[in-house]
């Protein structure tokens, strides 16, 4: 069952057309890859599916229903949250905080209603339920990824490798159906990527779709199921990793052709 899909999706900026009427589909419970050569689109298609840009033309769907051009936060709060190509922490603040923001960002309590004489009220009894909810979620996923001994710690003193996984764990903090990561290999050496292999593969286990775009062919071949390939914006393979492998377009896309 398809959890994500875009239908005929399309986005020209001027004279140039970033991704050209693409079919993109994800399914639940899947880890899947988004490859291509630089320049293929693929992180604007991201863009558009997390709500950073708007399409030309075509729909996008998520459980059943379209999401054209929803605002990013609500995209977050739906079930969508992503990371990026570059690093976006909150460098100045500890690594305890980055992770609660993300938790915070989820929303205020659900028992909160539009009355703001009755907010004020219930603000007073579920304030600290709420502080506590925040911290222990966020808490829960630092120790996911082994980082609760430096919660006190400044995001910007961390290794690369671990601001990698901080970024991964404040977008899991929002409890997402559904996890959009943009090169998360980018920068790591092979411990690192190896380490983040793993860390993918137990994200998914928690029943957390994910979608990676990735340049490190290993990574992408070792752990998604589904390949989908873009070239100059149009998508020109999809399947398993073996039949993408022989896929002479793709071949072709990365390497090049012989002149004849």
């Amino acid at each position: 069952m398809s959890l994500l899909y875009t239908k005929s999706l399309r986005k020209t900026f001027g004279g140039v057309v970033a991704v050209n009427d693409v079919d993109f589909s994800v399914q639940e419970n899947s880890i899947t890859g988004l490859i291509g050569p630089n320049g293929a689109g693929k992180t604007t298609l991201f863009n558009i599916i997390t709500g950073l840009d708007s399409p030309t033309s075509g729909d996008l769907f998520y459980k059943g229903k379209s999401i054209l051009n929803t605002k990013p936060h609500t995209i977050a709060r739906i079930g969508i949250a992503r990371t990026f190509q570059n690093i976006r922490l909150f460098k100045e603040m500890t690594v305890l905080e980055n992770v609660m923001i993300g938790r915070h960002f989820k929303g205020a309590h659900p028992y909160f209603s539009k009355n703001s004489y009755y907010n004020a009220f219930l603000g007073l009894i579920f304030q600290k339920k709420e502080e506590l909810d925040i911290y222990q979620n966020a808490m829960k996923w630092l120790s996911f990824f082994n980082m609760a001994g430096v919660k006190s710690e400044l995001a910007k003193n961390l290794p690369y490798g671990k601001q990698r996984e901080l970024e991964i764990a404040r977008s899991l903090a929002t409890e997402p159906d559904i996890l959009f990561l943009d090169e998360p290999a980018a920068g790591m050496n092979p411990s690192e990527t190896e380490a983040l292999m793993q860390t993918i593969q137990k994200i998914r286990t928690l029943g957390v779709t994910v979608v990676l775009i990735e340049h490190d062919m290993k990574l992408v071949m070792n752990i998604c199921e589904h390949i989908t390939v873009l070239n100059y914006g149009r998508k020109i393979a999809e399947g398993t990793p073996s039949h993408i492998q022989g896929n002479p377009e793709v071949i072709e896309a990365y390497l090049g052709k012989d002149d004849e």
